[in-house]
C-alpha cells in the first residue's frame, strides 16, 4: 500500500541521512516529501536546499525558520509553527526524523501532539552535549525508532520505549559511502578549487554549552594544525550559538594551507573523505563514516564525547597541542581495516522492509513505559 511519507530535514548532515532512507521508500511505491527547513536555507551555509532539490522522484516544501542570531528556543517556536501548519493541511501517514537538532525535536513535538506516526532515526546515541538530550526527548515522543546498533536499542529500551517499536539498520549515511561516489577526486578538486594533493578534513561545529569558550577552542585548534605545516579543507561549522567565533578564526587562516568550504555535495564529500588522510574535529563524520572508510580521526572536545567505540578514533581537547601534533605525526595518511559497529551500507533495505510490514502501520500510538527488566535486551 502506498503511504504519504514525510521527511524533516534542517542540515545538511542530517539530509545525508536521510536521503538513502527517502530514496528507497520512493522506489518502494510510497509518495515522498521533505520538509526542508533550518541552515539548508540559509546562504552562509551553501543554501544547501539545493540538494534536496536536486532528489528525483521526491516533494518539497521549504520554511524559512530562522534569522541570524536567533536563539534555539525561538527556533524550536518558529518551526514548530511552520511545521504544524504544514502537516495539518497535508496530514502524512508517516513523519521521519533524525537525531538531535533543534528542527528534529520540533518535529517530534508536532508530530506526538497532533498523533501522527513519527520515526526517529539514530536513537539510542550518547554524546557530550545538550544535543544528548534533545535526542532522547525525540526518543520518547516518537512511535518508532531506528537505531544504528544494539547498544543504541538498548538505550532506547532504558527509556521505557517496546521492543518491537525497535528497528536495527545500522547508520543510513553509511549506505552511501559503502559505493562508489560517482564522481573523480579529480572532479573534487576542479570545482572546489581544492589544489592540495595531500590533506586532512577539519570540520569543528560549536558545543552550546560551552559558547563562550568556542572562538578560544578553535584558535588553539588551528593553531596546532598550522603549527604541522600540513594542508586541510576546511568545512564551515553549523549555526549553533558560538559558531561566530568560530567563523572569525577561520576567516583568518592562511589559503596556503586552508581551503575553506561552507559546505559540500555528498557525492563531492563522500569521495574527498575517501582519499582523506585524516579527518580532525568534532563532526560525527570522525566517530562514524571515518572508521567505517577506514580512515584515522581525532574528535576534538566533549561534542562526541562517547560515542566512539573503535581504536581508529582518537581524542583530546582543543587545548593539547602535543596530542594534536602526536596524532598528525603517527596517523597521516594510515589505512585501517573497516569497522561495521554502526553497520554494513544496508540501512536503506532493512528501512523499507520494515515500513513493508502490515503491523508497523498499525502500531497503536498510546504509549506506555516498559521497564526494560521485563524486556529482552539483546
Amino acid at each position: 500500500m502506498t503511504r504519504q511519507i514525510l521527511f524533516l530535514t534542517g542540515t545538511r548532515a542530517d539530509f545525508g541521512k536521510l536521503e538513502p532512507l527517502a530514496a528507497a521508500a520512493r522506489d518502494a511505491g510510497h509518495r515522498v516529501t521533505f520538509f526542508v527547513t533550518g541552515m539548508h536555507m540559509m546562504d552562509r551555509y551553501g543554501l544547501t536546499v539545493n540538494e534536496v532539490r536536486r532528489m528525483p522522484g521526491v516533494a518539497v516544501h521549504e520554511f524559512l525558520n530562522q534569522r541570524p542570531g536567533d536563539s534555539q528556543d525561538v527556533i524550536l517556536a518558529k518551526t514548530v509553527m511552520g511545521f504544524s501548519d504544514y502537516v495539518t493541511e497535508h496530514r502524512p501517514d508517516l513523519i521521519v526524523l533524525h537525531g538531535d537538532r533543534i528542527e528534529a525535536l520540533a518535529g517530534a513535538l508536532v508530530a506526538a501532539t497532533n498523533y501522527i506516526p513519527s520515526a526517529h532515526i539514530e536513537g539510542g546515541e550518547v554524546s557530550g552535549t545538550i544535543d544528548e538530550v534533545f535526542r532522547h526527548c525525540n526518543t520518547k515522543l516518537c512511535a518508532h525508532h531506528f537505531v544504528s546498533s544494539d547498544a543504541a536499542k538498548r538505550r532506547v529500551m532504558a527509556l521505557g520505549e517496546p521492543e518491537g517499536a525497535i528497528h536495527v539498520i545500522g547508520s543510513p549515511e553509511l549506505d552511501f559511502h559503502a559505493g562508489p561516489s560517482g564522481v573523480s577526486l579529480d572532479d573534487v578538486r576542479a570545482h572546489y578549487g581544492i589544489g592540495f594533493q595531500d590533506y586532512g578534513i577539519v570540520t569543528f561545529h560549536p558545543v552550546t554549552s560551552e559558547q563562550a569558550s568556542m572562538g578560544a577552542q578553535a584558535q588553539m585548534l588551528f593553531d596546532a594544525l598550522t603549527a604541522s605545516g600540513r594542508q586541510f579543507v576546511v568545512i564551515a561549522p553549523n549555526n549553533d550559538p558560538g559558531s561566530e567565533a568560530i567563523f572569525r578564526v577561520i576567516d583568518a587562516l592562511p589559503a596556503s594551507q586552508f581551503r575553506v568550504l561552507p559546505t559540500m555535495r555528498f557525492a563531492h564529500f563522500s569521495e574527498l573523505m575517501k582519499n582523506a588522510a585524516c579527518l580532525v574535529g568534532n563532526s560525527s563524520a570522525g566517530v562514524r563514516e571515518a572508521p567505517f572508510l577506514g580512515i584515522p580521526s581525532l574528535d576534538i572536545g566533549t561534542r562526541q564525547t562517547n560515542r566512539a567505540q573503535t581504536s581508529t578514533v582518537s581524542s583530546c581537547a582543543a587545548t593539547d597541542s602535543a596530542t594534536i601534533a602526536a596524532f598528525l605525526r603517527d596517523q597521516w595518511g594510515r589505512r585501517h581495516p573497516r569497522h561495521n559497529g554502526f553497520g554494513e551500507g544496508r540501512a536503506a533495505d532493512r528501512f523499507v522492509q520494515v515500513l513493508g510490514d502490515p503491523g508497523f502501520w498499525t502500531r497503536s500510538l498510546q504509549k506506555a513505559f516498559h521497564d526494560i527488566s521485563s524486556e529482552t535486551a539483546p
